[in-house]
This record gives structure tokens, sequence and C-alpha cells, in this order.
């Protein structure tokens, strides 16, 4: 069972940390991460070495708060823990002047006994943190504290503080990897006893491998972003360590890195010319301006600026650049590099800065400050590296509205989309392989979308500078991980999740409103017969001549229809009861008429088929409802307008006319109840029978009460159609599916009756219109 109680307390290990001592990305992650876990509701101590470069002013805020011996082999070494609390958040820095009292973290001989100290020293000091810190999560970083899983796997094991204790081992760059001589093992680590330790340690005959211990101790690995997690599982980028990842590929997973939002705004930044925002980039100009003249760079707002701030190494991409700046300084790109690293690429970018003056600045040195005003100033950032786990330096240019141009690899993949001309989406450009071509093409991409489009280039600005990279997004996901690893904690509702939450309701909500609309168009449908008995005459009369119509069309819609006969079986038999209801309802009217035409059989017939048809037309009339109205407005509007001039004049046909009038008022209704529920049953063979005797009934009795029609039918004919309510139904679908008449018969099963109804209402008009001129002479 979960505890509500208790916190997740979480050590988070690293060789350097921001603000404190920083070197690279690592730093960056370390000064960031933890504070992001505290505000979501985790408690974190920060383990870091007490370096002799740590400002003055942190040291002096300092407290002593334990110390203790740590065995590392033969040797005992003095370990001290002073606390300090900065931003929220804990930090323990482990206190050693031997090891670490030094003027820079890295790059000593004794590296592999140093770190292999402080890996010791994070497991040691797990018993002498505060009392009510119980440590439930040891989150190591890189190859400085790698060996910290092996040491507390192979000497704290088994003891009740170290049991509950679960490692999470995060790789920031593979290809450092703390590789040193197997004599370490037996004089520093004091494993070689230890067979397991010694076996999986090994890298090769005489070497050993931090990195490749923590690989294989550690309860869970993860890295950078999502696709240097897939990369290091190959040859090309695991660094010889491919095999182990693809063998716990299980326990890895890439959690992508963010920045520190609040020290990277452009609109607070104190070490920028000018703020600005994505709103109003009026001061990124001033920033350009200032650089361009500070750099000794010709000021001038029509040419694009593309900064570097990079390690000046191979992994960097710098190969591809010592071959393309000769082609992109020529094109009109102004460029401006700062940083250090290998020589050759120090004197390359000095020699590109000599030929050509005002438009290559080369700045050989690490500036903090320089480099914030160059993400600040510049149009693009070039970031070609051979590999990158993760990458800041995108990230931050994007924060400052300049445009990354990457190659698609680990991070840079992940946080960079590439401009699409087409649609417009994007926040940088792109090029897939390690190619000095390709890299020139991508920067002129940019740089003409920059001359020839600046619309979009300011468009592709304000989505780059949309993007969100905070670390509460990570830690989210580190969380998800560290409470995977304990479930009996109980991970505190976050804000985050309540959003989610609501989005579910609302994506449930419209499942049942889809269930309940038939329901209430049903009951609906079968409240109509009561709620319209006053248009009944008016209306059946209208359907007395679509009947004959509609029957022919039923005969070319039998194939169609038979592909819909399962569906509609249902649905036919409710409304076949809702008729039989509105039957017997109207029994009474039904009886006066057909007593008053019993001596005329043709009369009768339609009395005694009533129920029948109105079983018939609901095969018919459902499917070809909406299209009755439109195909036989032209052929029954005449007729419709002259019956209630028929009964005024109170002819002996009027009588006839009753009896089939009331007795088809139930299949009026039924096919508006269909047309409701929007169903379509099949067409069988005996429904063409029964409505063949139908039609040639009704045209019977039609016949003689066409003398009345012709006289009325002529005055105001169309006045008539608009007075009638109850057909607005039909002709408002009428039309969407009369448009489709030229559609094959194969795509929709209505199509096929447009047709043959069509030429039916032109054959009955004709019969109509002869047999009333014969009566006439």
């Amino acid at each position: 069972m979960a505890d509500s109680s208790k916190k997740m307390q979480i050590v988070f290990a690293s060789a350097e940390c921001a603000p404190f001592v920083k070197t690279g990305g690592l730093g960056d992650v370390a000064g960031s991460l933890p504070a992001a876990l505290v505000r979501a509701g985790a408690e974190v101590i920060v383990m870091v070495p007490k370096y002799a470069t740590i400002k003055d002013e942190y040291k002096a805020q300092m407290e002593h708060f334990a110390d203790f011996y740590v065995s590392l082999a033969w040797r005992n070494e003095y370990c001290g823990l002073e606390k300090l609390e900065h931003d929220g958040v804990t930090y323990m820095f482990i206190d050693n002047e031997r090891y670490f009292a030094r003027d820079y973290p890295y790059g000593f001989f004794d590296d592999g006994e140093r770190f292999a100290f402080f890996s010791k020293a994070i497991t040691e000091s797990l018993q002498h943190l505060p009392a009510d810190f119980e440590c439930d999560i040891l989150h190591c970083n890189d190859w400085q504290t790698a060996l910290a899983p092996v040491f507390l796997r192979e000497f704290y094991q088994g003891l009740p503080l170290y049991d509950r204790v679960k490692t999470v081992f995060s790789i920031h760059n593979v290809a450092f990897q703390g590789q040193f001589s197997d004599t370490v093992m037996e004089d520093i680590l004091g494993v070689a006893h230890i067979p397991a330790a010694a076996s999986q340690l090994r890298c090769d005959a005489c070497s050993i491998n931090y990195m490749l211990g923590a690989l294989r101790y550690a309860d869970a690995i993860t890295t950078v972003s999502p696709t240097y997690a897939n990369e290091i599982q190959t040859p090309e980028f695991g660094e010889g360590l491919d095999g182990v990842l693809r063998e716990r590929s299980y326990a890895l997973q890439g959690i992508l890195n963010g920045i520190d939002v609040t020290g990277f705004d452009p609109a607070t930044d104190k070490r920028i010319a000018a703020n600005y925002t994505v709103e109003d980039r009026g001061g990124k100009a001033v920033c350009k301006a200032k650089l361009q003249e500070e750099l000794g760079l010709e000021v001038r707002d029509d040419r694009p600026l593309m900064v570097m701030v990079t390690r000046l190494t191979r992994q960097k991409g710098l190969d591809l650049v010592m071959y393309a700046l000769d082609r992109i300084l020529a094109g009109g790109v102004q460029v401006a590099v700062l940083g250090t690293g290998d020589r050759d690429y120090e004197d390359g970018l000095r020699y590109f800065q000599d030929k050509y003056p005002g438009t290559m600045a080369a700045r050989i040195e690490f500036d903090p400050a320089l480099s914030q005003r160059m993400y600040a100033a510049a149009d693009m950032f070039l970031m070609p590296s051979k590999f990158e786990p993760c990458g800041l330096s995108q990230i931050i240019a994007m924060r400052y509205g300049t445009l990354p141009i990457v190659r698609e690899t680990g991070g840079l993949k992940d946080t960079v989309i590439p401009y699409n001309e087409f649609t417009g989406e994007g926040t940088g450009f792109s090029f897939s392989n390690f190619n000095g071509d390709e890299m020139g093409d991508a920067v002129f991409r940019a740089a003409r979308l920059f001359w020839d489009n600046r619309d979009a280039w300011n468009q592709l600005v304000t989505q780059a500078m949309s993007q969100d990279f905070s670390w509460t997004r990570s830690a989210d996901k580190y969380l998800d991980l560290y409470f995977f690893m304990h479930p009996e904690i109980e991970r505190p509702a976050a804000v985050v999740d309540e959003p989610v939450v609501v989005a579910t309701k609302a994506a449930a909500d419209p499942e049942p409103k889809v269930e309940e609309k038939p329901v209430e168009a049903e009951s609906k449908a079968e409240a109509k017969p009561a709620a319209k008995p006053a248009a009944k005459k008016t209306t059946t009369r209208k359907t007395t001549a679509k009947k004959a119509t509609t029957t022919k069309a039923a005969a070319t819609k039998v194939a169609a229809a038979k592909t819909t006969a399962t569906k509609a079986t249902t649905t036919r038999k409710r409304t076949t009861a809702a008729a039989k209801k509105a039957a017997e309802a109207e029994a009474a009217p039904e009886v006066k008429a057909e007593a008053a035409v019993e001596a005329k059989p043709a009369a009768k017939a339609p009395a005694k088929t009533a129920s029948k048809k109105t079983t018939a037309t609901k095969s018919t009339t459902k499917t070809t409802a909406a299209k009755k109205a439109t195909a036989t407005k032209s052929t029954t509007a005449k007729a419709t307008a002259t019956k209630p001039a028929a009964k005024v004049e109170e002819t002996p046909a009027e009588s006839k006319v009753e009896a089939t009038v009331e007795s088809k008022v139930e299949a009026t209704v039924e096919a508006k109840v269909e047309a409701t529920v929007e169903a379509k049953p099949a067409a069988k063979t005996t429904t063409r029978k029964r409505t063949a005797s139908a039609k040639k009934t009704t045209a019977k009795a039609a016949t003689p009460k066409a003398e009345t029609k012709t006289a009325a039918a002529k005055e105001e004919p169309k006045a008539e159609v608009k007075a009638q309510p109850v057909p607005k139904a039909a002709e408002v679908k009428a039309a969407p599916k009369a448009e489709a008449k030229p559609e094959s018969a194969k795509e929709t099963p209505v199509s096929p009756v447009a047709p043959a109804e069509e030429k039916a209402p032109t054959k009955k008009t004709s019969v109509r219109k002869a047999t009333a001129t014969r009566k006439r002479r």
C-alpha cells in the first residue's frame, strides 16, 4: 500500500554543478534538475566535490555537517560534508583537499583514484545524512560517479538503510567512460577479490571501465535524449558499450534535458545590450548591431549573422566548418566563432578571419558573457555535431530567437524541428549526413529565407521562441521513473495531471451523446403521428401521387438496398409496430370512408392493403424519402394544389379518394419516421408485388379526380406547394442527395434511385395529362 505521508527522497551525485563549478552541460543539468524535482514535491540532496575553484562567497555560506573516514582499498581517507542551502535545494560538498583542492576539476594523472574516492564517499555518506532523510533513489551522473552503484551492491548490500536504495545512472556522453589500468581494481577499488565485480568492470585484458560497471549494476539507465538512447545501442555511436546497452535496453530510456528559462530570458537578461520579447523583438536588432561593432564586423542588418559557441573539436563538426567556411563567407553570410580546442581548428579560424575581414570574427577564448551576447545578437546558430547526446546551445539559441542549423543526430534531432517551406512549420534548419556540402546547403537555405521571405523568417523565429524547454517537463519524466521503482511511495497530486483528467472526461462525454441522438430522434418520430393530425390529409394526398413513382424506383433500388437489409431489420420492426398503432387510432375515419366506396372494389383495395403498404413502403420510402420529395415535386405540385379545391366542390370522386388517403396516412408518417431515424431497410420482392397492386388501385382512384385537379392546378400551383408544412423535412434532406445523382450505384445505395425517378415522374405526368385532356373533351 502506498505511503501518502512519505516524500520521494533523492540523492543526486554529480562531479560538477552550476553555479558552483561548471565545465559543460553536466553542470547545467545538476544545477537545474534538482530544483525542478523539489518544485515537483520531492526532497533532494545534491552531492558535489568541494573544489578549490568554488567561489569564496559560496564557501562562506557552507556549514560543516559531518565528517568520517572512507576506506579505499588499503587507504582510509578523510571525508567532510559541508552543507549549503541554495534556491531551495540542499547541497552536500564532499571535502577532501588531497583530491579536490586543485585549480580544475579534471585532467590529472590520478583522476581514477580521485573519483573512485568520490563514488565511495557518496555511498558512505548515505548513513550520515539528516535524521529525517532516508535515501530512496541514488541518481549518479557520468563516469565520475559510476562506481557508486558498484560499491553500493558489493560493500553495503544487506544493511537496512541501503536495501531500499534504488540506483539510476545517467549517461551524458558515452564517449567519456573512465578507463584505467586493471591494477586500479586491487590498489584503489579493493574489488579484485570479488569475482562478480572484477569480471563486470573489466573491458579488456588489462583495463577496467568505470561506466561499464555502472551499466551493469544500476537498476535503471537514462540518457539525455530519446534519439541518443537509440544511437548508443549501435556500434557507430556506442563507443564499445553498445553490446551491454543492447542487453540492458529494457532498463534504458532517453529523457530530454531542459534549460533554466529564468536565467536564459531575453526579456530580463542583464548581460545583453537590449531586452526583447517574442511579441516585440526590436531589441534583438540593437544587440546585433552592438555585437557586429564589438567583433569588428560590418554593421549591416541586411546580412545574416551566424555564430558558433563551442569546443573546437571534431565531435562538434569543426571538420565540416573548415570545409564549407570559405563558401559560406564568400556567399555573404557573416560568421563569428567563440571557443577553444584543438590547435588546428584554432589556426584555421584565424586564417579565415584574416582572409575575410569584416565578415569573419574568431574569438579563441572562453568568455561566458560574450557567449550570451552572441546568442542574443545572432540570426543563426551553427551546430553541425558528429554526435550530440542532447546539446543545450541550440535550445538557448531558440530561447533568444536565433534559429539553429544542426545535424540530425541525438538531442539535436529531438529539439530542432526542420523548416518546412510548404507548411511553414519548424524551429530551425537541419541536414542529415556528416557532409560539408550538405551543411553549406543548409546554411544557404536559411540565408535565402532571411533575404527573400522576411515574413516567413519572422514566423519561424516566433515559433522557435515559443518552444517549452523548461526543466518542469523533464523533471516530471524523471519522477515517473522514480515512482515506478518505488511503488510503495504515493506520488503527490500534481497540477499537471488535472488537465489530463478533464481532457479524458471531455473526450468521453460525446460518446453517450452520439448514442442518445438516435433514441431521441426515434421518440420524436413516434410522437409525430399524434402531433400533426391536421396536416395529414394534405400530406397524404401528396404521397398518393408519389407512390406510383416510388414503386418504380423501388424496383431499381432492390440490389443496392440488399446491402443494408441486415441493419434495417430491427428498425423496420420498430416502425411497423408504430404504424399499427397509428392505424388503430385512425380506424374510425377509415371505416366511414370505406362504407362510402364499397360499390367500387378499386377504391376498397387500397384500404385492405393499407397495413401491407405501410410495411412495403417503409422498405422503399426510407431509402428514397429524401429523393422522393425532390423527384416528385414537379409531378405532384399541381395535383396537391388542386386537392383542397376538390374538397370544396364535394365531387363524388372525393369519397373514393378519401378512402385511399386515409388508408395511407400511416405510410406517410412511417416514411417520416424512417427518414428521421435514418435507417435504410431492404426492398424485397414481395414488396414490389404488393406495391404494384397498390399502384394500379391508386391510379384508378385518382383518374376521376383528375377532372377537378386541372382547373385549380392552373391557378396557384406554386403557392400551395409552399403552404405544405410537412414536406420541408424531406426537402431539406433531398438537397444533398440530389447532388449525388451522377455518382455510381456502387458508391452509395441511394444513388441508383435518381435516374429511375427522373424518368418515372415524366411518364406519370404524361398519363395524368392525357387522361385529364380526354375527360375534358
